[in-house]
């Protein structure tokens, strides 16, 4: 289920991105300040379907920030047992969803150039380079910056 995340998904939260970004991952500040920030728009995938197992809890959360007419889409995370598997791709759709509910006509993203999974995703929703930006992540990938009208 896609709702809108709360500061009750925090610990969650926290164990999620050191799993997934590990070094780079976002601090409980950062994940506060983007749960209420203004503009922001934070959904979490939640499978409370399946609460009696033990896979059950936040399965992807998605983070986007809207201001004026552009929507710049932050964060997708997604557990690693459950990559491959339509979570985000689900998350990506509710993330432009959202965006253009807020009256966003684009959608703007950063991407390492060296995630083909991330990469495929994108361009399967239609995302295309606009600009690339040398050397930009820790592990020395550059960043491409993709975009899609919304």
């Amino acid at each position: 289920m896609i709702r809108a995340a709360t500061a009750d998904d925090l610990a969650q939260l926290i164990a999620l991105e050191q799993e997934l970004f590990g070094g780079d991952a976002w601090q409980r500040g950062q994940l506060e300040s983007e749960l209420t920030g203004p503009g922001r728009q934070f959904w979490v995938n939640d499978d409370e379907a399946d609460s009696d197992s033990e896979g059950a809890g936040l399965v992807a959360y998605a983070v986007s920030v809207v201001v004026a007419d552009t929507a710049d889409l932050l964060r997708i995370g997604v557990r690693p047992d459950r990559h491959r598997a339509g979570a985000g791709t689900a998350m990506l759709a509710a993330a432009m969803r959202e965006a253009k509910h807020a009256r966003a006509s684009r959608m703007l993203l950063e991407v390492a150039d060296d995630n083909e999974a991330a990469l495929a995703l994108y361009a399967a929703a239609g995302f295309t380079e606009i600009d690339r930006r040398v050397r930009y992540y820790r592990s020395g990938a550059d960043a491409l910056v993709l975009a899609r009208d919304l």
